[in-house]
């Protein structure tokens, strides 16, 4: 019996999105909870507001306190704000190519940011102690998207085979460029590069997270607005262009943007890998393709997957702590080749 997959019932966004966030409520629990010191799950969450602001009632003790203020805390919220950024960046990079297999990488960006920070590792004494590494990564990020953009455009238009064919080459020269730099570096720098090429959470503070989510909350607002845009592009450049969608400043404004949100995330975090290409795509085939609610449905998602990949990185080798882009990469990939597989099948 074969099934008619337009038949198939999708669920209720509201239902969707209420079921995203109690998981991340309960993800978010064990992020404070789990790893080196472990906390009681209960009395932690009782104690979190005590903790936050002070109010000298917790029943945890000084250092409980501090691990939970100091370190997990910090690091459970950028996993929110950089797993939602990259998931909605996904999403669009999806709509904006119209293939469920494109990701924010396939613009360059994400290699760009890896040379600017390998660069940064490479010529400055103590870049990862300073603002210096993720000023380079998000400079290194936006000036590779440009490029791509500029190889791309003619004199009608950009072309989003272009797009994609000048992303690959960027990215191709990046990593060559990045894999020079590893071969002339010295032991210490070498493990720096290696390190922060594998993704980590651990450098979440304060001023980081705060640039980071009013960076977030403004990109999402802005692909909010360009949700309808992002619909009628998904039935083709010509049709947009008869409902009027100005088509040409439409892509250079998700690139940009993209750009933006996937430099700002690689440059606090490194390279995570595969939050862009997995969440959006699960949720369009649990939701539907309306970018409406997409978008929001790929923040949850992502800030989901990326807080649980954390908690478990800091778990799987305790008290040791695995990078969470392995964790991410190790999700990834099989659901990378079950999604390719379920393409042939269909014969695209």
């Amino acid at each position: 019996m074969t099934v008619n997959r337009s038949t198939v019932r999708r669920l209720a966004p509201h239902t969707t999105a209420i079921c995203l966030l109690a998981a991340l409520l309960v993800a978010g629990g064990l992020s404070l909870t789990s790893g080196a010191v472990s906390l009681p799950f209960g009395a932690a969450l009782l104690a979190l507001p005590d903790v936050v602001f002070g109010l000298g009632m917790s029943s945890l003790e000084g250092y409980e306190k501090a691990v939970m203020l100091e370190l997990r805390l910090p690091r459970s919220l950028l996993a929110v704000v950089v797993g939602g950024l990259l998931a909605q960046c996904g999403a669009v990079m999806q709509g904006l190519f119209r293939n469920p297999l494109a990701d924010p990488g396939v613009i360059g960006v994400s290699a760009g940011a890896a040379l600017g920070a390998t660069l940064a590792i490479f010529f400055l004494p103590n870049a990862q102690q300073s603002i210096v590494l993720p000023l380079a990564a998000f400079a290194g990020g936006f000036v590779t998207s440009m490029l791509v953009y500029s190889l791309a455009l003619d004199a009608r238009g950009t072309s989003v085979v272009l797009l994609l064919l000048a992303g690959v080459a960027i990215s191709a020269l990046s990593g060559g460029a990045i894999a020079l730099l590893s071969y002339l570096s010295d032991d210490e720098r070498l493990r720096d590069i290696a390190f922060w090429q594998m993704g980590s959470l651990a450098r979440a503070d304060d001023v980081l997270l705060g640039v980071l989510a009013l960076a977030a909350v403004a990109v999402a607002l802005r692909f909010q607005g360009r949700a309808r845009a992002l619909n009628a592009l998904l039935l083709g450049e010509s049709e947009a262009r008869h409902l009027g969608i100005p088509v040409e400043w439409l892509k250079l404004e998700l690139i940009v943007l993209v750009a933006l949100g996937v430099g700002l995330a690689v440059s606090a975090c490194g390279l995570i890998g595969f939050v862009g290409l997995v969440v959006p795509h699960m949720l369009r085939m649990l939701c539907g393709p309306d970018y409406r609610v997409l978008l929001p449905l790929s923040a949850l998602g992502g800030a989901l997957l990326l807080i649980a990949a954390d908690s478990a990185s800091r778990v799987v080798i305790a008290p040791a702590e695995l990078p969470v882009g392995i964790v991410t990469a190790l999700i990834g990939a099989p659901f990378f080749m079950m999604l390719l597989l379920q393409m042939r099948g269909r014969g695209l």
